[in-house]
């Protein structure tokens, strides 16, 4: 299995050669904490809007700033290696800051693509990909999942 857990400067230079090629690049972010059904329809929906996905990770550090205490649940190697293992999934990158917007300015996909929680005029990257001459997508199911939901769901059960 090639190596799809690369440091942002390998992503920069894996699209630049994917764009050279006449490829589309897409970018999907996330905290990705306990994998869900929701999180694997989103990444299949994003996967189909171009030919290579790289999914944009949050770090342990930026899930606790995000989500307070007690997350995430994996840590960011278990949770990149998940990602890893599905076949819609090219590259992932992990970045340690709030947002994506930072990764965003500088890997420069083709399209951004978000979940169902947001309409393409509420996501709040919109800004800096329209700026560069990209495009914003939602894919996915709807929202009825949650890795919070889960947590709560595995508590009740074994209380």
């Amino acid at each position: 299995m090639k190596k799809k857990i690369v440091t942002a400067a390998e992503a920069e230079a894996i699209i630049r050669q994917t764009r050279r090629e006449g490829k589309v690049v897409v970018m999907a972010n996330g905290c990705f904490d306990l994998i869900h059904v929701g999180h694997i329809r989103y990444l299949q929906a994003a996967r189909q809007m171009g030919d290579l996905l790289v999914v944009a990770l949050n770090s342990d550090a930026g899930i606790r700033q995000l989500k307070g205490s007690g997350r995430p649940i994996m840590n960011q190697h278990d949770r990149s290696v998940i990602l890893a293992a599905m076949e819609m999934v090219d590259w992932i990158v992990i970045f340690d800051e709030p947002d994506v917007r930072a990764l965003l300015r500088r890997l420069r996909p083709d399209i951004q693509v978000k979940g169902t929680d947001y309409t393409e005029e509420t996501v709040p990257e919109r800004e800096v990909v329209l700026g560069y001459g990209g495009r914003v997508r939602i894919a996915g199911d709807p929202k009825d999942h949650s890795t919070r939901d889960l947590i709560a769901d595995i508590i009740a059960h074994h209380e």
